[in-house]
């Protein structure tokens, strides 16, 4: 005999809550444990439940799904919790997921979708709704360095003095180094910029907020 999987839904929406517990019934493989409607009751349940997947709502009174998600997993390393919600905002995604989330579905997901999640839950495998997926990718994905960021600590100094129009000689003696060594700086900035003479980078330093600070 197949081990049943133990499932326990939290969400303060009664109808919600009815619609997967309706359906999870029908699941053979899937023991419905009972539900919630508030975090601090789910943390207390599952206290009682022991269950294995819990589908945890994000936005509720009384303790919210991060809340709980945290707390449960104290107690219950082996447990897998599900986000099942309507928000997908960094402020809710990042947070879930550091507090150990497993998974994170919206609620536009299919019942079957939902079900087949609980299953891979089981298995250890995530599953993270697209939307949900394209943030994580955008949030972890390098960030394109911008031109100046390629500059040394000098060639940026000489880049500021270029954002006040300063000419070699008045960068020369601001900076204290000699002209050609200015002239050298300035060709080096010119192709890291890839600008065409000094005036385009005086525009670009200036468009970037790089100012020599007096």
């Amino acid at each position: 005999m197949v081990e049943k999987i133990k499932v326990m839904i939290v969400d303060d929406h009664e109808m919600v809550r009815l619609g997967m517990k309706t359906y999870l019934l029908t699941e053979e493989r899937i023991d419905f444990l009972g539900e919630a409607k508030s975090g601090n009751e789910a943390v207390q349940l599952a206290e009682i439940y022991q269950p294995d997947v819990i589908l945890m709502d994000l936005l509720m009174e009384d303790g919210n799904g991060i809340e709980a998600t945290e707390k449960i997993l104290s107690h219950l390393n082996g447990c897998k919790i599900i986000i099942l919600t309507s928000y997908y905002d960094d402020e809710k995604v990042f947070p879930a997921i550091e507090a150990g989330a497993h998974s994170y579905l919206l609620k536009t997901a299919s019942a079957e979708e939902v079900t087949s999640a609980i299953y891979k839950a089981a298995k250890g495998e995530s599953v993270i709704a697209s939307k949900v997926a394209d943030k994580m990718m955008t949030r972890f994905r390098p960030q394109e360095r911008k031109p100046h960021e390629e500059l040394t600590s000098r060639e940026f100094e000489v880049l500021e003095c270029l954002g006040e129009g300063m000419t070699n000689q008045e960068i020369s003696d601001t900076l204290f180094i000699g002209i050609k060594t200015v002239k050298t700086h300035v060709s080096n900035i010119l192709s890291k910029l890839g600008v065409a003479d000094r005036t385009q980078a005086a525009i670009y330093a200036n468009r970037n907020g790089i100012i020599y600070k007096k």
